[in-house]
């Protein structure tokens, strides 16, 4: 059986997310930009999971378009908390490329599916 690759990499994105979450609330005592985050970079993949159930086009579409604008987000957080020097340049990187592929595929799927109305 085939998975869907958007909700896939979503759900493991926001595995990665609760990780650095639980790093940086344990370890750094920073709650306040990661608490942003972790609400951003998990609301991802729950719209991305509402989108996939929507009750119609125009639905699927709006919920898509929060999670492109919820990843648009997380990267803002994850650039400041490399700013700041939460997150070592490495493990931002990282995030940012994981978060950069599901915002190529968020929106390769929203151009396909608004021409194919």
């Amino acid at each position: 059986m085939k998975g869907n690759v958007l909700l896939d990499k979503s759900f493991d994105f926001s595995v990665r997310i609760v990780n650095v979450y639980k790093v940086l609330a344990a370890e750094k005592r920073e709650y306040v930009l990661s608490k942003q985050l972790l609400r951003s970079g998990t609301s991802i993949g729950a719209n991305a999971e509402e989108a996939v159930g929507g009750q119609s086009r125009a639905d699927f579409l709006s919920k898509l378009s929060i999670a492109y604008k919820e990843a648009r987000e997380t990267k803002y957080w994850i650039r400041l908390l490399e700013r700041t020097e939460y997150l070592s340049t490495k493990e931002a990187q990282s995030l940012l490329a994981d978060l950069d592929e599901l915002l190529r595929i968020i929106g390769k799927i929203q151009i396909t599916t608004r021409s194919n109305s």
